[in-house]
């Protein structure tokens, strides 16, 4: 299958091609050239499988004709070492626990499977020099990345994450890996953490001296993957009968994952609608209510993994939809929370329903008490992160102390490894510039 670029100025790629290089030559995202079509009849039969069979089978669908298939086969077994299952909230909201990986949030999902894709790709096609990965973070994307590429040769993961922006233990959790991991803690917002990485890609020389790609939503092999878990919930919730009417609520930052979930629904999964659920941070809520998309500088919200102003998948969700607001407004739907909403709804849910939500859980379950659930449908949120993780504000709005996991345990006894550089691209080019020098030599 080939890969067609959202700016329509590049030539189309391979999946290799758009892998390795991350994004297109003119700076557009990269697209599958067509969505394949489960069979009615195959969504059906998902009740009677495991999450590595669901998942197998749609990365079939999207990658069989460009790998072999065993060799696909394993790179799911080995990526997808954890369940995603959905937990009962209320009588008709259901969680998706995707908090259940090595960094306990969901993007470990797509990162360990775009880390086992990419060294697949460099073997295949013999590449002798060290492929640079570079990730903009306003959290749980430095840490998924990070443990999901340590230790893959000929790989090496710089890590851009805004100082001072992300909560202690999502730091540590790249910040003290060592190895190929190098974290760049940079003074200003995720948005020009995110636009260092794509002036990085623009730049010529640059790249003429390094190996560059990207492990951000904007990579392939990065957001696609993330289909798979909307596919395994539905088959969750067809077991207990709860799938005939189903809306879907994602917590927004990027928007990676909500555009994996309207893929899944294009490949032919029945969900009847989806909500984008954001924080202060409001570009894309603004654009469904006016048909505007202004981006805008981010603000530091609890919801910090949503503090994003200009989402780099918004093109992608154009592009699916033909740029027609009308049809995105069809399938989409949005709202908004401030910080006193957000944890008015993790305590009033902790205490209620017993039932302990992150930040970003929190705008998603919300969304669907808001959107007043009719009898006979269901709402299903995406819980992206462990409340751990958030420790110190859940604590301090429950109340209640929460358990730190041993796995986020074992990141906090290590030393913080960082390089602070500024927001100046200059700085940035000269930092990287360096180190490809040197390894060139």
């Amino acid at each position: 299958m080939k890969y067609y670029s959202t700016n329509g100025q590049a030539s189309p790629a391979s999946l290799e091609e758009a892998v390795i290089g991350g994004l297109a030559g003119d700076r557009g995202l990269y697209m599958p050239e067509r969505i394949p079509a489960l069979d009615p009849a195959v969504i059906r039969s998902l009740k009677d499988k495991s999450f590595h069979e669901i998942a197998d089978l749609v990365a079939q669908a999207f990658f069989g004709e460009d790998m072999e298939r065993d060799a696909l086969t394993a790179i799911v077994q080995d990526a997808l070492s954890f369940d995603t299952p959905v937990v009962p909230v209320s009588d008709s909201v259901y969680s998706l626990e995707l908090f259940h990986g090595p960094t306990l949030a969901f993007k470990d999902v797509g990162a360990r499977f775009m880390a086992r894709m990419l060294g697949y790709f460099i073997r295949r096609r013999g590449i002798d020099r060290e492929v640079n990965v570079l990730v903009a973070t306003s959290g749980d994307t430095g840490s998924a990345v990070a443990n999901g590429f340590l230790g893959i040769p000929h790989i090496r993961v710089f890590v851009l994450y805004p100082a001072g922006k992300v909560s202690p233990i999502q730091e540590c959790q790249f910040t003290t890996l060592g190895q190929n991991i190098t974290a760049l803690e940079i003074d200003g917002t995720f948005d020009d953490c995110q636009a260092l990485v794509k002036a990085a890609f623009a730049d010529d020389d640059l790249n003429r001296h390094m190996q560059l790609t990207s492990a951000n939503s904007i990579n392939v092999a990065r957001f696609l993957p993330q289909s798979f878990y909307y596919f395994h919930a539905w088959a969750q919730l067809d077991r207990l009968g709860r799938a005939g009417n189903l809306t879907v609520c994602v917590p927004s930052g990027n928007f990676g994952n909500l555009t994996a979930g309207l893929f899944a629904q294009r490949m032919g999964l029945p969900v009847r609608h989806f909500i984008a659920a954001n924080n202060r941070n409001d570009v894309f809520l603004e654009y469904l209510q006016t048909g505007l998309y202004t981006p805008r500088p981010s603000v530091e919200t609890l919801a910090s993994a949503m503090d994003v102003g200009h989402p780099s998948n918004f093109a992608r969700i154009l592009d699916l939809y033909g740029h027609d607001h009308a049809v995105v407004r069809q399938h989409i739907s949005g709202c908004r929370y401030t910080d006193e909403q957000i944890a008015a709804t993790v305590r009033e849910v902790c205490h209620t329903h017993r039932y302990l939500l992150d930040p970003h859980g929190a705008c998603g379950y919300q969304a669907l008490v808001d959107r007043g659930l009719q009898p006979g449908e269901t709402g299903l949120f995406l819980e992206t992160a462990h409340p751990a993780k958030f420790k110190e504000t859940v604590d301090r709005i429950t109340g209640i102390p929460v358990e730190i996991p041993q796995k986020l345990r074992a990141f906090m006894q290590g030393k913080k490894q960082s390089v602070p550089l500024g927001k100046d691209f200059e700085g940035f080019k000269s930092y990287l510039s360096t180190l490809g020098l040197q390894t060139n030599k």
